[in-house]
């Protein structure tokens, strides 16, 4: 039986992905910051509790597991929050990578790697829709951190032979993401409103563009990569872009609402518009890898709508 391990298997994209293994008859293991069981991943075996700088911890999460793929996903995963803490980012995003992969050169030299990336390492690139040649430019402590990240999984992938694929993932979104999200702070908004919440629901600039896809059709990405013949980087992205206010508008109307009368934009959450989207081209996974997205951009909002019952902020896996 195929062993794969799962680092921040219990954030959003560990569930979805720990779901799909299993159901491929994968035996999963996963590591999480407190060593705590996931209550909604009773399946998953847990590896010792490993923090991503320590050297020591993470080895013995390879070890114990003796995996044969590894997925690494577990790092800080928002831009605003590497502003507040540079440091805590560079720390867990970027040397949390190095600690990995060098724990698996040393404790499972034969598993195959898959690296999380992001499109944050293109920063403000020259020209949309961004591929796999688009030049590394990253402008916050997350983009450099993922940035860092994706320059050594190729350093070990050509340098030592390890077989390490990066995805280059674009906004993908589900229920599971945690509210402080603008999608879920938004189908959270909508759904609160039309049960009686005064409102207004408060956001930043509306014309913000963004390529926003499923986490599960990410994930299938994911485990594409690492059934591939060759290790490579590939971006994972649907291709369309979207705004803050299509969102919007999606969202309001799935519960009978005209989010022009809801939504507030606050100036306290203002960002000006990148000039160039963030939007990316997936050719390469689609040709070499036979991958596609099942949700598109409507069916994904109305999906994390009608998730929103009010039983808290970890929803089950819709379907």
């Amino acid at each position: 039986m195929t062993v794969a391990l799962v680092t921040g298997v219990a954030g959003q994209d560990g569930f979805y992905l720990a779901h799909l293994l299993r159901d491929r008859g994968v035996e999963v293991w996963g590591t999480t910051r407190d060593g705590r069981q996931p209550p909604d991943l009773p399946f998953v075996r847990l590896a010792p509790p490993a923090e991503l700088r320590d050297v020591a911890a993470v080895r013995a999460a390879v070890a114990v597991a003796g995996p044969d793929q590894v997925y690494h996903l577990a790092a800080q995963t928002s831009v605003a929050r590497s502003w507040q803490d540079p440091l805590a980012t560079a720390g867990d995003t970027a040397l949390g990578t190095a600690t990995l992969l060098e724990a698996v050169r040393q404790e499972a030299p034969a598993a195959r790697v898959f690296l999380a990336a992001s499109s944050e390492v293109f920063g403000e690139p020259e020209s949309s829709p961004q591929d796999e040649t688009t030049p590394i430019r990253p402008v916050s402590p997350y983009g450099a951190a993922k940035a860092y990240g994706l320059h050594l999984a190729r350093s070990y992938r050509e340098r030592l032979g390890l077989f390490v694929a990066a995805g280059i993932l674009y906004n993908h979104e589900s229920p599971r993401r945690p509210p402080d999200y603008v999608t879920r702070k938004i189908t959270r908004g909508a759904r609160a409103i039309a049960d009686g919440d005064p409102g207004p629901l408060r956001l930043g600039n509306l014309d913000a563009i963004r390529d926003w896809g499923f986490a599960g059709d990410t994930v299938r990405a994911m485990a594409a990569m690492l059934d591939h013949d060759r290790p490579s980087d590939f971006v994972v992205a649907t291709g369309e872009p979207h705004t803050v206010r299509e969102l919007c508008d999606l969202a309001f109307a799935r519960v009978g609402l005209d989010y022009r009368d809801h939504v507030v934009v606050e100036p306290a959450f203002w960002r000006p518009v990148e000039p160039v989207p963030l939007v990316g081209d997936a050719t390469n996974a689609r040709s070499r890898l036979g991958w596609a997205t099942s949700v598109d951009f409507a069916a994904l909002v109305a999906l994390m709508v009608d998730a929103e019952s009010g039983s808290g902020d970890r929803p089950a896996i819709p379907g």
